[in-house]
Formats: structure tokens, C-alpha cells, sequence
């Protein structure tokens, strides 16, 4: 299993509970290597290397989705050299703000960020992340101009955050529970499509009046094109066996992620739309890979 996140992230986490549910439920040897790099597609490049057998699989998530729109020459065409084979996980963030910015909801955000232009900062985990994604889509839809500022470790966004040096941020709901909790940072609004139960007084997008800003940060697994279909449906099956554990289960929801088992062709479907999508956020907010 090719990786295309950095250990310890939460798609390698996530990648690696459901390898080792894999394992011991089907008896199998599951190798998890990372490979980062070039929008994802460094990890999907090292399956490409092995035999069309079922043998080996990468593990992808939203940011692979914009590399067709951000990189020159992309030496993967994700629908063509490589095929769905199961959905693992779903995810959503929160927008947060520091204490100091006066909004209260998202319509207030905005107000404040359009008398402000180019004045506030958003920060993220590193450039393509789902953090700077949904700030891109944030800024897209409401005509807001903020600069996003990457950064290479993710506490250090947080710690940033924190302090003041950035005003906002749509973050993983997990590490900053706490923090909303004891007021160091204010949630306006979460990206789910309903209201998280780790969050449960904090709107959703759709609430606040955005609702095109719901925003599914994903984790799913694909093989190289020409996998027989029966091998395929085999990975699926035990992809989906796993998923229904509780101890998996469990596992996700430490993530702040939920199982979301798929057959192939749902998942494929998925991932085609989500790479138009992205792919035209991506052309439309004017990211470029220099930032």
C-alpha cells in the first residue's frame, strides 16, 4: 500500500487501521510505504511500477484532486492509469477564528475580511492541503481577499493560529475540540453536511447561509487500470468487512473520521467528481504551486 500523506498524518493513520484490519482479517501481508510528493502523485507513480494483479494499491485523498489543474505536466492521468477500487473514510473541518477577530458567524467573517482586504491571513498544514482548499473555496464564493500562509508541521499552523499571527482557519475538528472549548479559538461554522457530534452547538455551512462550502476531506484506496474487475471486488469486500469493525470504528472516530464504505463503481463516480471540482476551484481561485 502506497501512502501519498506524510506518517502521522491522518490519512497515513487511517490508511494504515484499515491495513492492519485487513491483515488480521484476512490473513494477508499488507506493506504501508509513504510516498509524498507532487500533489499525491509520486505514490500513485511507484503502483504504476507494479503488474496490474491486485498486488499492490494506493491510498489517495482530496489533495490528489487538484493536481491535474496545478501541475504543467502531470505524469499521472488519475482516470485513466489508475481505478477506483474502495472509499475508506470521511472527515470535515471547522472554521475557527482568534479571539481578537470580531465575527461571530461566518457572515460576520466575511464582513470583516471585505473591509479588510488583503489585510487578514488564513493558515493551513502545507499548500493543496484540505485546510487551504477550503480556504481557497472560501474566498471563491464570497469575494473575500485574504492571504493563505502554508506550513510545512501543522501544530505550528495551530500554534500560530493561537497566537494571533493568523486570524482564521479551517482546521480537522479533533485538535482544536479543546481549544474552542476553553475559548482560545471561536468556531463559526463546520463544513459537514449536518452538525458533528463532537461539535454539537456549532452550525454547519448550510446553516450560517454557505452552503457551497460543505466540504468532504476523504481517504480512498485505487489500483492501477486493468486490475481484473473479480480482484477489484475482492480489495472492496475486505476494504468494507474492515470498516464494519468496531475496533476500526473506534479507531476513526479518535480521527474525528467516519467509515464510508463504497462499491467500485460508486467510488469511481465519486472520484471523477471530485476531480472536476477541485480541479476547477483550483483554476478559478488562481492557486499557483509557488505559495
Amino acid at each position: 500500500m502506497f501512502v501519498a500523506a506524510g506518517v502521522g498524518t491522518p490519512p497515513d493513520i487511517i490508511s494504515r487501521i484499515v491495513a492492519n484490519e485487513i491483515q488480521q482479517s484476512e490473513g494477508w501481508q499488507v506493506i504501508v510505504e509513504n510516498k509524498v510528493g507532487a500533489m499525491q502523485t509520486i505514490a500513485s507513480a511507484e503502483l504504476l511500477k507494479h503488474p496490474a494483479d491486485g498486488h499492490a494499491l494506493v491510498s489517495v485523498s482530496l489533495p490528489g484532486m487538484t493536481a491535474p489543474a496545478l501541475l504543467p505536466n502531470p505524469t499521472i492521468k488519475m482516470e485513466s492509469d489508475l481505478v477506483a477500487v474502495a472509499k475508506v473514510s470521511t472527515s470535515y473541518n471547522v472554521l475557527v477564528v482568534h479571539p481578537s477577530v470580531p465575527a461571530n458567524s461566518v457572515a460576520e467573517l466575511v464582513e470583516v475580511l471585505r473591509k479588510n482586504p488583503n489585510k487578514m491571513t488564513f493558515s493551513s498544514g502545507g499548500f493543496g492541503t484540505p485546510a487551504h482548499l477550503a480556504g481557497e473555496l472560501f474566498k471563491l464564493h464570497t469575494g473575500v481577499r485574504a492571504t493563505h500562509v502554508p506550513y510545512q508541521q501543522f501544530p505550528q499552523a495551530i500554534g500560530d493560529l493561537i497566537a494571533g499571527t493568523n486570524q482564521y482557519m479551517f482546521v480537522t475538528t479533533l485538535p482544536v475540540v479543546n481549544l474552542i472549548n476553553t475559548g482560545k479559538l471561536r468556531a463559526l461554522a463546520v463544513t459537514a453536511p449536518k452538525r458533528l457530534a463532537i461539535l454539537p452547538d456549532v452550525p454547519i455551512v448550510v446553516e450560517a447561509g454557505y452552503p457551497e462550502l460543505v466540504v468532504q476531506d476523504w481517504v480512498g484506496y485505487l489500483m492501477k487500470t486493468g486490475t481484473p474487475d473479480p480482484i477489484i471486488a475482492r480489495m472492496n469486500a475486505a476494504v468494507n468487512k474492515a470498516l464494519a469493525s468496531a475496533a476500526v470504528k473506534e479507531a476513526f472516530a479518535k480521527l474525528g473520521a467516519e467509515p464510508a464504505p463504497l462499491a467500485p463503481a460508486e467510488f469511481q463516480q465519486f472520484v471523477h467528481q471530485q476531480l472536476e471540482y477541485w480541479s476547477n476551484v483550483a483554476r478559478e481561485s488562481g492557486m499557483k504551486m509557488h505559495q
